[in-house]
């Protein structure tokens, strides 16, 4: 498949049988800003900036309505995802003096925390029961803090490392890329932007009008690829709310600037700089490459995000071995 050309295939569980791995339980291993030396050369870096380039190339120049074959293991993902919308609407925010970080959240997220191996356990086969632990601990760390009630791209990429290690076990394969992005990753982005709405989460480490978006990245850069080489919406169609409008339901990236416009007010250029900036970029495949040099710099090589990271043994902190 061409998509995996560029890296290792992601279903990297040929490697090391399954069934004779030791899963552990991840932990954090960056401590000190001199240890993220560790993590760009540990096997976690390469496998994850692999996972999200292969994603990558798999959705470039395909709109979200596109047809795509869908796995039992991705409906079963998307089935976790509906349960968590669910809690949301059994959890409804509590009256407090404070407007922003509703209290309710943490009553939410203490349901995920009691849950999340059942939960896991519903999508991984029962012979892969060893690795539900070490992976249901990235599906708690991806939906915010429930101390800080905030939410930011370290959250996001904890769920993209659930999935890159669902992808390591075995239990998604080379073909479920397309609905990884547009039917998974879509989805957790929907309940995201409901957590954020509903109790009013706080972004986390945001660098206010300077940052790309308060919550989000990945969507931005994957919705960019979906944009490559398309036949009339360019860079600069993004500030434009008709297009905006005729064609959220096909491009996630129109879908992130919708969700913007409808949280922020006043003007656009004001409220997200970074992205009024990238809209006169010429053409989408510059914003994409753009995007991941951005995402490796602003969110992956700093210490802040990447302080928070797990490691186990799908995702470890040794060093990358040369094949």
């Amino acid at each position: 498949m061409a998509e995996g050309e560029r890296q290792p295939p992601t279903d990297s569980s040929e490697e090391i049988p399954t069934a004779a791995q030791n899963f552990i339980i991840p932990k954090k291993e960056i401590h000190t800003v001199p240890d993220m030396g560790k993590w760009k050369r540990s096997q976690a870096y390469a496998d994850y900036i692999g996972f999200i380039l292969t994603l990558n190339e798999g959705v470039k120049g395909k709109k979200l309505t596109f047809e795509y074959k869908v796995s039992e293991a991705i409906e079963k993902l998307v089935a976790l995802l509906n349960t968590l919308d669910r809690w949301i609407d059994e959890t409804p925010p509590v009256d407090q003096p404070s407007r922003f970080g509703n209290k309710a959240y943490r009553t939410w997220y203490a349901k995920l925390d009691e849950e999340a191996e059942n939960l896991v356990a519903t999508v991984v086969p029962t012979h892969l029961a060893a690795a539900v632990p070490e992976v249901a601990v990235y599906l708690k760390e991806s939906v915010g803090n429930s101390t800080r009630i905030d939410y930011g791209t370290g959250h996001e990429a904890a769920f993209a490392a659930f999935l890159c290690c669902l992808c390591k076990i075995g239990v998604l394969r080379v073909d479920d890329q397309i609905a990884i992005v547009f039917k998974v990753f879509n989805r957790y982005l929907e309940v995201m932007r409901k957590l954020q709405k509903t109790y009013r989460m706080e972004p986390a480490g945001s660098q206010g009008v300077w940052g790309l978006d308060d919550f989000q990245f990945l969507p931005f850069i994957w919705g960019s690829s979906q944009l490559i080489d398309h036949p009339y919406l360019e860079p600069r169609h993004f500030v434009d709310e008709k297009a905006v409008n005729e064609n959220h339901k096909d491009y996630m990236f129109l879908e992130c600037i919708l969700f913007i416009t409808e949280m922020k007010t006043g003007p656009f250029a004001e409220h997200s700089n970074q992205l009024w900036n990238i809209s006169a970029v010429p053409s989408w495949s510059k914003v994409n490459q753009g995007l991941i040099r951005m995402y490796k710099a602003e969110c992956l090589e700093k210490f802040p995000v990447i302080q928070h990271f797990k490691f186990g043994s799908l995702l470890p902190i040794q060093p990358v071995t040369s094949c």
